[in-house]
């Protein structure tokens, strides 16, 4: 059985953790299932927009106890080998050029909190839960720390890295790590709609110039060197064919090239194994 699967449905693929049995936990072949997937998916110019979701009760409790117990006898080496992969499938959800949404129900433990950390956005239900307890085992959350940090801030990092406490949706919204919050699955799915619907009315291109916009801004100080970075940034964006495109079909009162007609149903999803 795959551990990881993904649904393309024109624009949107939806890459799924498949291993419900182990409430979606993290071992070694897992994280290099949903490396490729990843990878593939973010090649793929039809996909504007990619949603991680995650099969059976929990959208993914952590790490693999088989997989710690062999990682327990590594030797330093192999678990600096061990760790740059799960540090790989963290940078490239992070890195990706399309929009992404975790879609969280159930716990979000350990390495799911980096996950959903990574996304661009993320809704929970109010049944989600996170942790981050890795040092009830003498461990530390060291690959995932930037992203979570990044979400989060580094007052929160201080508690909940240090007490392992577990916090409920309500307070992973008031954090920053989800972004929404939905009553039911039902709503959930319906608040993801409305993202991806907001996200196909813009430029593909553009959206990647503002996730890289957000990571050349964020934290620096606003000096004469950021000020000129932006308007470069801007200058290039508008001359380009997208801005070209954009700033056209708004004059004409017309939709840009890229905005795609509704959606049809469809039944059967293609694959990528």
């Amino acid at each position: 059985m795959s551990y990881v699967l993904t649904e393309i449905d024109g624009p949107l693929a939806i890459v799924t953790l498949n291993r419900p049995d182990k409430h979606n936990a993290f071992d070694d072949t897992f994280i290099a299932e949903l490396t490729h997937h990843l990878e593939a998916v973010n090649l793929r110019l039809d996909v504007r927009v990619v949603v991680i979701s995650a099969s059976g009760k929990s959208f993914s409790a952590g790490a693999d106890l088989n997989w710690m117990k062999r990682v327990a006898a590594y030797s330093h080496a192999d678990n600096e080998r061990d760790a740059m992969g799960l540090a790989k499938v963290m940078k490239t959800l992070h890195g990706m050029v399309k929009p992404t949404i975790a879609r969280v129900h159930g716990p979000a433990f350990g390495g799911g909190v980096g996950l959903v950390a990574c996304c661009d956005m993320a809704v929970g239900t109010h049944d989600a839960a996170f942790c981050l307890s890795e040092v009830k085992l003498g461990l530390i959350p060291a690959v995932i720390s930037p992203y979570v940090i990044a979400a989060i801030g580094q007052r929160a990092a201080r508690r909940y890295f240090l007490t392992a406490e577990r916090f409920d949706a309500g307070e992973a919204f008031r954090l920053g790590l989800l972004t929404d919050i939905a009553n039911s699955e039902d709503e959930l799915d319906e608040k993801i709609e409305r993202l991806i619907n907001a996200l196909l009315v813009a430029g593909p291109e553009s959206i990647h110039e503002a996730k890289q916009l957000i990571g050349a801004v964020a934290n620096r100080a606003i000096d004469d060197t950021l000020i000129a970075d932006t308007a470069a940034r801007i200058a290039r964006v508008r001359v380009s064919a997208e801005g070209q495109e954009g700033l056209h079909a708004f004059l004409a009162k017309r939709d840009a090239a890229w905005v795609p007609p509704p959606l049809p149903p469809t039944n059967n999803p293609s694959d990528i194994n």
